[in-house]
C-alpha cells in the first residue's frame, strides 16, 4: 500500500525528495514523479486540534476592573503567506502594506468587567480587521491600534467609556521597522506615530543590469561575525531599505488632527518623555553593511521638542561590524537609551568599560548614567556594575539595576537610592539557572504620568514579587513582598495541588486583591480574583477547552538519573484507554538540548504535574490521539561544569540522557523499546540528527528546521563561544554532517524554505540529504514554501503532520521486527 499517495488537491509542494534503502511504500522509490503531492491532511483527531478556534488574548488594566478578550483567527492560508515580501537587513516587509510579513494580528476586541463578568463587543471595528499593537491609553480612557489592509496600515483607537472603536489616520503607517509605530503620550489626547514619508518618491526600479560588481573588503582588522539571514546585497538594496524605512513622526489626537514633527529620516526609534515634552529618537545612517542586520546599523540619537527641533545630540554609533563573538559581547560607546519612568523627563542608558569585550578582565563592566532636561549639564553616574548590565527597574526614589554573566551564569540585582546614588544595596546575587531559588520578577503600578514603577507598601519597605516558583514537585508559582532591608521574601500566595496557578498582578494592596491564572491537568487556563484576606476565589473567564481531542489523556511527569548522576525529568503522554497491563507502546519523544554549568541545576524540575495539556501547531502531542505514547520536555542537558565547557562531551551526555529516557519508559512497561522515535525542531533537530548518528536507541527520527554542519556557522552557534578556529574538534564532532555515513536510521528532515533563522539556512537541510541519500539511507527531505523557521500556513502545518503521521506509522508503529 502507498502511505504517501495523494488524499486531497492543493498547491503543489517543493522539493519532496525520498530514497528508500531499507522497506517503504514501493510506489515512492520509482521515481521523483510520485512525489509530487499536493498538500496533505493528517487523521481527522490531529486536523480537528489544528482547525479548533484559538483561546482569546487578554489585556487587562492596571485597576483589574477591566479586560479585553482579544480573540484570534485561525492560521493564515498559504496564499496569505506566499504575498510578495522584500528581505531586507534581518526585516521581511511586506510591499504592499509597508509593513511587517508574517505578523500575527486579533481579529475582535471585546471588553469584559472583571467583577460580574459582563462582556461588550466594541462596535465600529473594521470589517476583516487585522489588528495588532493593541495599547491601553495612560489614563485607560481609550485603547490604540493598527489595522493593516490591502494597501497598507491604519490606525485607529477605542473610547472605553462609550466601547465604540474610530479610524484616525489613512493607511499610512509605516510598520515597516520592529517595535509599534505610535506611543502614546502621558495626556492620553496625543499619540506620537510614524508614517511613511509623503516625499519619499517612488519605489526603486530594479537595474536591469548591475552598475558594477558587488564588493566588500577588510584592512587586516579582526571582525567576526554570526551567520544572520536576509542581510543586504547589493546597492539596490539599500535603496529599497531606504524607500520602506523612510519615516515621518506626527503628532496624532485622539480627535484625528495631525501634526508633523521634525525632520524625516531612517528612524529606528522613538520614545516622548513622561511629560510628553521631548521625543527621543533614534536615526539609521551611512554606511550600511552586508554583513550584520539593521541593528548594527551607524545611528544617532537624539533628543527633540515636542515640535521636532534638536535639543541635543546625545550620541553618534558607527557601524557595529566588529562585536566581539563573546557572548555578553556590546557594542563600544552609549547603549540602551531610555527615558526614566519615574521623572518628568531624564535619560539614563549604560556604557561598557571594556570595550564592549567579554573576553577582558577588568572589575567595571558598565557604568549606569543619567542626565535630566535640558539636558546641557554633564551626565551623573547612577550606578557601576560588576557583570554585564540588564536593564533598570524604577521606583520612588529608588532603582534596581540588573547585570548578568554567562561565562558563571552569575545575576545580580542591586538596590540604589536614585536620590543619593552610590554603591548601593545588593539585594540579590544567585545563579540564574537555579529554578529552585528564584525570586521572581517585580510587580508594577502606574505613576502619575501613566509609566510602570516598582509597586511598593505605604512606606516603601517592601516591594511585591511574582515567581514561577520551582521546587522538587514541581513549579508552584508564588506572589511575595520582598523586604529590602531584611532581603528576605514574606509568601502571600502560592499554588496548590491539584492546581498550578500563577499571580497575574495585585489589583488591590490594601485588600488583598489580586489577579491570577488557574488551570489544572484537566481545567483549562482562566483567570480568577482571588482575595487573600477572605480566602475567596471568583472565576472571572470561562474559556472552554480547547482541544477536546486531548480530553482524558493520561500525564505523568518522570523523574530519573543519567548514568553519570545527572537528575533528569520528562513528561510522559498516554492515550486515555491505556492501561497498565495493555500491550507496550509506540513512543515518540521530542526534546531540545540546553547547556548548563552545574549539574544540580541541570536535574530540576522544570514544570508542573499540573498544568493542563495544551497544545501548539509545533508540539508532538498530537500523536496521542493515535496510540503513541509521547515523552515531551524531555531534559538533554549538555553540562560543563568548572573550567569544562559543556560541548566538549555534547554526545557522549546526549546519548546518556535518551538512554535514560528509554530505560525509564520501558521499565514502567508502557512503550516497546524497539518503537522509539526521536524528534526536535531547530536545536532539537540538530539533536536529532546526533542522536542518529551516535547511536542504536531508535527507529526513526523526525528533525525539523536544524543546522547539521557547524562549519556553516563557524563564529559560535547556539551557546558554543568558540570559534571553529578555537574548538575544530568539537565543531566535527557535534556536527552530524560528518558523520552522515553512520545514520543507517530513517530520518524525515523538514524545512521552510524561507527559513530566517540564524544558523539554520535551508541549505543546511539541503547538504545533509545529499550527504545521506549518497551513503544509501532511508531520508526523505522536504521542503515547505514560504515558510520561516517557524511554519505558518494552515495547509503547511497539516502537510507537516501528514508526513509526521506517514512516517511514523511506517517506520515506528509498523515498523517490520527484523
Amino acid at each position: 500500500m502507498n502511505l504517501y499517495k495523494t488524499k486531497t488537491a492543493g498547491i503543489a509542494l517543493l522539493g519532496l525528495l525520498l530514497l528508500g534503502s531499507t522497506p517503504f511504500p514501493a510506489a515512492l522509490a520509482q521515481g521523483n514523479q510520485d512525489l509530487n503531492l499536493s498538500y496533505q491532511r493528517p487523521p481527522q483527531a490531529i486536523a480537528n486540534i489544528i482547525d479548533a478556534p484559538a483561546t482569546p488574548g487578554v489585556s487587562i488594566n492596571s485597576k483589574g476592573d477591566l479586560m479585553l478578550l482579544l480573540e484570534r483567527p485561525g492560521y493564515p492560508s498559504i496564499e496569505e503567506l506566499a504575498q510578495p515580501e522584500s528581505r531586507l537587513a534581518g526585516l521581511r516587509i511586506n510591499p504592499a502594506t509597508n509593513g511587517q510579513s508574517r505578523a500575527s494580528f486579533t481579529s475582535n476586541i471585546k471588553l469584559k468587567q472583571v467583577k460580574g463578568g459582563q462582556e461588550t463587543q466594541i462596535a465600529g471595528l473594521p470589517q476583516n480587521a487585522k489588528l495588532a499593537d493593541i495599547t491601553w491609553s495612560p489614563d485607560e480612557k481609550y485603547i490604540a491600534f493598527t489595522n493593516t489592509v490591502a494597501n497598507g496600515i491604519e490606525l485607529w483607537i477605542a473610547d472605553i467609556a462609550t466601547k465604540q472603536a474610530k479610524k484616525l489616520t489613512n493607511a499610512t503607517i509605516n510598520g515597516a521597522y520592529s517595535g509599534s509605530a505610535f506611543e502614546w503620550a502621558s495626556d492620553s489626547k496625543t499619540l506620537v506615530v510614524k508614517f511613511i514619508d509623503e516625499k519619499r518618491g517612488g519605489m526603486p526600479a530594479r537595474p536591469l543590469a548591475p552598475a558594477g560588481p558587488t564588493i566588500q573588503q577588510n584592512l587586516g582588522k579582526a571582525k567576526p561575525s554570526r551567520t544572520y539571514q536576509d542581510l543586504l546585497k547589493n546597492p539596490y538594496d539599500e535603496k529599497l531599505f531606504d524607500y520602506y524605512m523612510q519615516s515621518q513622526l506626527k503628532l496624532v489626537t485622539v480627535d484625528g488632527a495631525q501634526q508633523p514633527i521634525g525632520k524625516a529620516g531612517i528612524i529606528k526609534s522613538m520614545d516622548i518623555s513622561p511629560d510628553g515634552q521631548y521625543l527621543l529618537v533614534e536615526t539609521l545612517q551611512k554606511p550600511y553593511s552586508y554583513l550584520v542586520p539593521h541593528y548594527n546599523f551607524p545611528y544617532t540619537v537624539e533628543v527633540w521638542s515636542r515640535d521636532g527641533k534638536v535639543i541635543k545630540q546625545l550620541a553618534q554609533l558607527p557601524l557595529a561590524e566588529d562585536i566581539p563573538i563573546a557572548f555578553d559581547a556590546v557594542a563600544k560607546g552609549p547603549r540602551n537609551y531610555s527615558w526614566r519612568p519615574d521623572k518628568a523627563a531624564s535619560l539614563y542608558w549604560a556604557e561598557a568599560q571594556d570595550g564592549g569585550d567579554a573576553n577582558k578582565e577588568v572589575d567595571v563592566r558598565d557604568v549606569v548614567y543619567t542626565l535630566d532636561a535640558p539636558f546641557a549639564a554633564k551626565p551623573a553616574q547612577l550606578a557601576s556594575t560588576k557583570y554585564r548590565f540588564r536593564g533598570v527597574q524604577w521606583g520612588e526614589n529608588m532603582a534596581l539595576v540588573n547585570e548578568r554573566w554567562w561565562k558563571t551564569r552569575a545575576e545580580r540585582v542591586t538596590m540604589i537610592n536614585t536620590a543619593k546614588p552610590g554603591k548601593g544595596t545588593i539585594l540579590i546575587e544567585r545563579s540564574y539557572e537555579d529554578g529552585y531559588n528564584d525570586p521572581g520578577s517585580p510587580i508594577f503600578t502606574k505613576n502619575r504620568y501613566g509609566r510602570g514603577v516598582l509597586l511598593t507598601d505605604k512606606k516603601g519597605q517592601n516591594i511585591y514579587m511574582i515567581s514561577e516558583g520551582g521546587s522538587p514537585e514541581g513549579n508552584r508559582p508564588f506572589l511575595s513582598e520582598f523586604n529590602l532591608k531584611s532581603k528576605k521574601a514574606k509568601i502571600l500566595f502560592r499554588s496548590e495541588a491539584p492546581y498550578y496557578e500563577r499571580p497575574v498582578d495585585i489589583i488591590d494592596l490594601d485588600k488583598k486583591h489580586i489577579i491570577t491564572r488557574r488551570e489544572s491537568e484537566k481545567d483549562a487556563p482562566n483567570y480568577f480574583v482571588r482575595d487573600l484576606g477572605k480566602k475567596q476565589l471568583t472565576q472571572v473567564t470561562t474559556f472552554p477547552h480547547p482541544t477536546p481531542e486531548l480530553e482524558g489523556v493520561q500525564k505523568e511527569m518522570l523523574q530519573y538519573e543519567r548514568n553519570d548522576g545527572v537528575k533528569l525529568n520528562a513528561v510522559l503522554y498516554l492515550p486515555k484507554n491505556f492501561k497498565k497491563g495493555d500491550a507496550p507502546l509506540p513512543m515518540l519523544m521530542w526534546a531540545y538540548p540546553r547547556e548548563f554549568k552545574n549539574a544540580a541545576a541541570a536535574g530540576q524540575v522544570k514544570s508542573s504535574p499540573y498544568e493542563f495539556t495544551r497544545i501548539s501547531s509545533g508540539s508532538p502531542l498530537f500523536w496521542v490521539t493515535q496510540g503513541y505514547a509521547v515523552l515531551d520536555r524531555t531534559d538533554m542537558p549538555i553540562v560543563g561544569e568548572g573550567d569544562a565547557q559543556p560541548n566538549d562531551t555534547y554526545n557522549e551526555q546526549l546519548v546518556a540522557s535518551a538512554k535514560a529516557a528509554i530505560d525509564k519508559v520501558v521499565s514502567m512497561g508502557v512503550v516497546d523499546p524497539k518503537r522509539v522515535a526521536v524528534g526536535g525542531h531547530s536545536y532539537g533537530a540538530f539533536m536529532t540528527a546526533n542522536l542518529l548518528a551516535h547511536s542504536n536507541l531508535f527507529a526513526a527520527g523526525i528533525a525539523r528546521s536544524g543546522a547539521y554542519n557547524r562549519t556553516l556557522t563557524p563564529f559560535g552557534f547556539q551557546q558554543e563561544e568558540r570559534s571553529y578556529w578555537e574548538a575544530p574538534d568539537v565543531y566535527h564532532k557535534m556536527s552530524p554532517f560528518s558523520f552522515a555515513d553512520k545514520i543507517k536510521t530513517p530520518i524525515l528532515l523538514l524545512h521552510g524554505e524561507a527559513d530566517n533563522n540564524s544558523g539554520t539556512f535551508p541549505i543546511q537541510s539541503e547538504r545533509f540529504y545529499n550527504a545521506l541519500k549518497g551513503h544509501g539511507a532511508t531520508t526523505r527531505l522536504v521542503f515547505l514554501p514560504h515558510e520561516s523557521h517557524g511554519y505558518a500556513a494552515k495547509e503547511s502545518i497539516l502537510h507537516m503532520l501528514w508526513e509526521m503521521e506517514t512516517w511514523l506509522n511506517t517506520y515506528v508503529k509498523n515498523r517490520p521486527i527484523q
